[in-house]
C-alpha cells in the first residue's frame, strides 16, 4: 500500500500482512497452525466468525460516538476511579515515557466485570461496580455495552482454548474457574479526535508504543488506519507496520502476561496508533484471568535447556502495578471535581 508518511521522508507506508483465524472452521488442526505461526511471528491475527453480528458491533461503535460527544464537563463527571471504571480523558495515559512528550493523544472508557458493591469480591483491584451515565442522559447504552461484555468474553475464550492448543496444553486449560472462569475482562472505548497528527520524531501519538500487560486483547476499529505493530522491538531502527482494518474482524494480540506464562515461546508485541488527521474510534477488550491466579511457566514451555526465565506472581499484583505505571494520579482533575 503506498502512501507518504507524516514525516514525508518516506513513499512507502508497510502494510503487515497478519493471519486470519475463521472461528467457525470445523477443521481445529488448520487454526491452531495458523494461530502457532502468528504467535511465533508477531503476536498478532485476526479473528472472523466470531459470533457477534455486524449489526450489533455497528450498534457498539454508535453508542461510544454517542458517549464521546457529549460535553467534556459530563464526562468529567464519569471520571475514572481508583477501579479504572469510568472516563479517561486525552493526555490520561503515559505509554512510552522515554519516548512521549505528553500522554496519549485519545480519551477512553473503562468498562470491567460488574460487581455490586456489597459484594465481598468488589474488595478487589478491577472488580466492584462500573461507572455507567444515567439512563435519561444516554438511553439504553449500559445494557449495550454489558452485552457487548459478555460476548467478547465469549470470542476470548474461543481464543483462549485454540491457544491451549498451540502450546500443547489441554484444550480447556483457559477455560478454569481460576482461568477465564472468573476473569478480569476489561472493555474500553476509545476515541481519537480528528485533526491530531502524531510526529513520532517530537514525540507526539495517538498511543505510544507499548505491549498489553495482559494474556490477549481483541480489538474491533472504524475503517481509518492509524494501529502499527513493530514485530521486532530489538531493532535499530525499529520497523513499524500499519495494521489494516478489517471489516467485522477482531485484531487479536497477545499480552505480556502470555509471553510470561510461555517463557517467552509466544511473544507480545510493540504497538502504537498515530494519528493522521482523521478521527478514529475503535473498542479494546482486554482479557486476563482470575485475581489469584498464579502466572508461572506452563509445564510444556520449559526444558532443562529452558528453564522458566521469570519466577512466579499473582495475577492481580502483576497488573495493578502496570495500570499504575502508565496513567495519571487521579489527584490532578481534582479541580475538575469542584
Amino acid at each position: 500500500m503506498e502512501n507518504q508518511n507524516q514525516n514525508g521522508d518516506e513513499a512507502l507506508i508497510k502494510v503487515s500482512s497478519l493471519n486470519c483465524i475463521d472461528l467457525s472452521n470445523p477443521d481445529i488442526n488448520q487454526s491452531v497452525s495458523l494461530l502457532k505461526q502468528a504467535c511465533l511471528d508477531c503476536g498478532f491475527f485476526y479473528v472472523v466468525n466470531h459470533g457477534i453480528s455486524q449489526e450489533f458491533m455497528d450498534e457498539v461503535f454508535a453508542q461510544s460516538k454517542t458517549f464521546f460527544n457529549l460535553p467534556l464537563n459530563v464526562k468529567m463527571e464519569l471520571l475514572r476511579n481508583e477501579k479504572h471504571r469510568g472516563y479517561t480523558p486525552v493526555l490520561d495515559e503515559l505509554l512510552d515515557p522515554d519516548n512521549q512528550v505528553h500522554g496519549d493523544y485519545k480519551e477512553g472508557y473503562y468498562i470491567g466485570v460488574e460487581v455490586p458493591e456489597d459484594d465481598p469480591e468488589a474488595e478487589k483491584p478491577f472488580y466492584g461496580p462500573n461507572v455507567w451515565p444515567r439512563d435519561d442522559v444516554l438511553p439504553r447504552w449500559r445494557q449495550t455495552m454489558e452485552k457487548f461484555h459478555h460476548e467478547a468474553l465469549e470470542v476470548a475464550k474461543a481464543v483462549g482454548r485454540i491457544i491451549a492448543l498451540a502450546l500443547d496444553l489441554e484444550v480447556d486449560f483457559f477455560d478454569k474457574p481460576e482461568m477465564l472462569g472468573t476473569p478480569i475482562a476489561t472493555l474500553r472505548l476509545l476515541h481519537y479526535e480528528g485533526g491530531q497528527i502524531s510526529d513520532p520524531s517530537k514525540g507526539i501519538y495517538g498511543a505510544g508504543a507499548h505491549s498489553d500487560y495482559g494474556l490477549i486483547t481483541l480489538l474491533a476499529t472504524d475503517d481509518v488506519m492509524g494501529l502499527q505493530i513493530c514485530k521486532d522491538k530489538d531493532a535499530k531502527p525499529q520497523i513499524w507496520e500499519y495494521v489494516a482494518p478489517l471489516k467485522g474482524a477482531f485484531i487479536v494480540n497477545l499480552g505480556d502476561m502470555l509471553e510470561r506464562w510461555s517463557n517467552c515461546i509466544f511473544k507480545s508485541t510493540l504497538h502504537r496508533v498515530l494519528g493522521n488527521g482523521q478521527e478514529r474510534y475503535s473498542i479494546a477488550y482486554f482479557v486476563e484471568p482470575s485475581h489469584e491466579c498464579l502466572v508461572e511457566c506452563l509445564p510444556t514451555c520449559k526444558s532443562e535447556k529452558n528453564p522458566p526465565k521469570f519466577p512466579p506472581i499473582r495475577c492481580a499484583t502483576y497488573l495493578t502495578q502496570r495500570y499504575k505505571d502508565t496513567h495519571a494520579e487521579l489527584s490532578v482533575y481534582t479541580n475538575h471535581q469542584t
